[in-house]
């Protein structure tokens, strides 16, 4: 019998019991820890931008482009794609259950890369991204006005893509930095069809204009070699080229007649700076806002990353606007902590029955103490959770 076996060789069932105890030991804290366990297979993410076009348009131009050359991925187990009229593409890859999902993100970006000249310029201009990120939102933060303050939604909203996002992304475990309610600084041309009308103009002849004038340019270096004999210095020129205010993009020359007569965007027109689009609005407690949902990356630990991003979130609030606040929206990991305080108070109880009940058979204390303290001792490893 393996009892026997154990009964007789105290030493060695106490070396095998140290060593179950340790290996628990060296694994528990390493274990992943989220509100819903990773039992699914990995999914990469491909989202790409088309401003302006319809979904028809988006799904011809962008998705069907990207999903033909995607589909048959190595280790792939099936894609599915959506396009919207806010000109969004999204491409979702699911690969077999155990594969793994760096070498799969590998594969997925090399095949967009081949097939992003065929994209239109519009949508290069933005990029394709590719994300191996989860679809759980960790914590949700929320950074709204204080009373008091008047910050537009534009300004929080590119605020936090320049101070607040890029250090989360950077934090250990975060896959993603979402901005619910983005309003990115852009500007605008708002056309009078009318006007165009009447001068022979379409919205397409603006549009050829903003590309020839509003571009950068290297304008060269004087003196630079071969140089005239005794020519001793080498300068660098600096021009102006790209446009900033609104005054100077409604000065953009759209046509000049045989006259010498110009159209210029004013006539026709006006520019404003203003967000990139408005289609999502974002409201915490009843006041315009700005959120930011933060993913994990697959097999992170929850608990890890909601306490950083929330010590991170209390160092950049420092050198916050004054009036700038941050507030904490939701986060699941309240009810893993829930979860694990419930489970602590479950072996608690249990091992005060257990403990009861070798007493109870035994009938003596110091007996008793032996299974109590092998029961007792892995306990320590929890005290970090």
């Amino acid at each position: 019998m393996i009892s026997n076996f154990f009964i007789k060789r105290p030493v060695f069932a106490t070396v095998c019991s140290l060593l179950i105890i340790l290996v628990g030991a060296i694994a528990l804290p390493t274990l992943p820890i989220e509100y819903y366990p990773d039992v699914t297979p990995p999914t990469i993410q491909v989202s790409a931008n088309y401003a302006g076009a319809n979904a028809e348009t988006v799904e011809t131009n962008v998705t069907t482009i990207l999903e033909t050359q995607i589909n048959g991925v190595e280790g792939m187990d099936y894609i599915d794609s959506t396009s919207n009229s806010f000109g969004n593409s999204n491409i979702k890859i699911t690969f077999t259950e155990g594969y793994d999902e760096n070498i799969a993100a590998v594969d997925v970006n090399n095949l967009v890369a081949s097939v992003t000249s065929q994209l239109p310029p519009e949508v290069i201009n933005t990029g394709v991204n590719v994300s191996k990120s989860t679809n759980q939102i960790v914590v949700a933060l929320a950074l709204y006005p204080e009373e008091g303050y008047d910050y537009d939604p534009t300004f929080i909203s590119n605020y936090a893509t320049l101070y607040v996002v890029q250090p989360l992304q950077r934090l250990n475990g975060v896959g993603q930095v979402q901005v619910f309610g983005q309003r990115t600084y852009a500007m605008r041309i708002w056309l009078d069809p009318n006007r165009l009308a009447s001068r022979g103009l379409t919205a397409q002849d603006v549009v050829r204009a903003l590309s020839d004038q509003n571009v950068q340019v290297g304008a060269g270096i004087i003196g630079a070699p071969p140089a005239p004999e005794g020519q001793e210095f080498q300068i660098s020129i600096q021009a102006q080229s790209r446009l900033a205010s609104e005054e100077e993009f409604a000065d953009i020359i759209i046509q000049r007649g045989e006259d010498g007569s110009v159209i210029r965007i004013r006539d026709v027109g006006r520019a404003e700076l203003g967000a990139q689009n408005y289609n999502t609005n974002f409201q915490f407690d009843g006041r315009n806002a700005v959120g930011l949902g933060i993913y994990q990356l697959s097999g992170a630990n929850a608990l890890d990353v909601a306490r950083a991003v929330e010590a991170e979130m209390a160092v950049l609030a420092e050198k916050f606007p004054p009036g700038l606040k941050w507030s904490v929206g939701f986060s699941t990991t309240d009810a893993v902590q829930e979860s694990i305080k419930e489970v602590v108070i479950t072996l608690i109880v249990a091992i005060i029955l257990v403990i009861a009940v070798i007493f109870l058979f035994l009938q003596d204390w110091r007996a008793t103490i032996i299974p109590s303290v092998t029961i007792l001792s892995p306990w320590w490893v929890l005290l970090p959770l």
